[in-house]
């Protein structure tokens, strides 16, 4: 991927994306796993992987992805472009695997899939259940 989060991570979010997530029904979507500084995020379902994001230490602290990989088949994902995949990378590290509302984020995602012909009039409730899924409190 050449389109990059920009966020930085804490060294408390990193600590618990190391822990990563796992699915535990049908309506969680992403399941996440990290080996050394690479995080794994991959589609629950299916057992897909989607996107490789490996982490380094930011300047400032905390953490940043400093390069990450994402499937181009288009029948294994739907990725639009690489601000979609982007910000879906962003958003399920965020909502995901740290529980945040990520109230922007999802808005973002939202804006991006009814930019796509065919979806202009999408629910966004259905748009973010079929690409975000949901989250356990667990």
């Amino acid at each position: 991927m050449s389109l990059l989060p920009q966020r930085i991570w804490s060294e408390e979010d990193w600590k618990r994306i190391q822990l990563g997530y796992s699915a535990a029904d049908m309506d969680e979507k992403w399941s996440v796993f990290t080996e050394g500084d690479v995080v794994f995020l991959y589609r629950s379902w299916t057992g897909r992987g989607i996107f490789a994001a490996t982490f380094a230490p930011a300047d400032s602290g905390g953490r940043r992805i400093v390069e990450a990989v994402v499937e181009r088949d288009p029948r294994r994902y739907r990725g639009q472009d690489e601000e979609y995949d982007c910000l879906m990378l962003e958003l399920v590290l965020s909502a995901i695997v740290l529980g945040e509302p990520a109230r922007e984020l999802r808005a973002a995602l939202v804006e991006s899939t009814h930019r796509k012909p065919g979806d202009a009039n999408a629910p966004a409730g259905a748009v973010l259940h079929s690409t975000l899924g949901l989250r356990s409190e667990s």
